[in-house]
């Protein structure tokens, strides 16, 4: 079974979504063989490289005041604890494309290379509130995935996969992708949004034609 899990590092719910969806995988054992495979979205492409702060972005974005969105963090936070991922605080948004061009490189390398460095770059954002547009970040990233440090440096300061991954995100926005995160199995099926792991699990049985289970 293939898995496309199409995301950005700046979205909250691409994290929910993502360690759900691994809790599903978990439960179902070897009773399925997945390939799952990151593809790029940028919810703010246009972000500059000093980023903006979080809650004036949103406000302006979403039309919300600071109370609605701190009410929206304490519901994402909770999530997040559900699945085992850890909110912190994250003071700014960033440009996120360089973030992109490493997880393809990292792709090339075999999917676990890729997996790795997807959850070390949630991390770095996600909980501790850095930038994963940096280079520092991105590089301390890379070494905790099991990538090679210099090899990463390459492709953050040359540019290298840009091409690449703006073809893949028109893709997707091709194919009506407007959200994240949007998962897309065997090229066919769409499963929107941070869904709890249940609702992951029991689409996967259904596609993969397994009974559901017990209890």
């Amino acid at each position: 079974m293939k898995i496309d899990f199409v995301s950005d590092i700046a979205c909250p719910w691409c994290a929910v979504g993502l360690n759900a969806l691994e809790r599903a995988l978990e439960k179902l054992g070897d009773e399925v063989s997945v390939q799952l495979h990151f593809q790029p979205f940028e919810l703010n492409p246009q972000m500059p490289p000093e980023g903006e702060d979080t809650v004036q972005h949103l406000s302006r974005k979403y039309g919300l005041s600071p109370e609605q969105l701190a009410k929206n963090r304490e519901a994402i936070r909770e999530r997040g604890a559900s699945v085992g991922f850890r909110f912190g605080e994250r003071p700014r948004i960033w440009n996120t494309f360089d973030a992109h061009r490493l997880l393809h490189w990292a792709g090339l390398a075999g999917p676990e290379h890729q997996r790795a460095l997807k959850h070390a770059l949630l991390g770095a954002y996600h909980s501790e509130g850095d930038n994963p547009g940096a280079a520092a970040v991105l590089l301390r990233a890379a070494k905790q995935a099991g990538l090679d440090e210099a090899d990463a440096r390459e492709v953050i300061e040359s540019g290298r996969y840009a091409d690449e991954v703006r073809a893949a995100e028109r893709h997707w926005q091709s194919l009506g992708i407007h959200s994240v995160p949007s998962v897309i199995i065997d090229d066919r099926h769409l499963i929107q949004g941070g869904q709890p792991p249940e609702v992951f699990e029991r689409a996967l049985r259904q596609l993969a034609g397994l009974k559901e289970a017990a209890g």
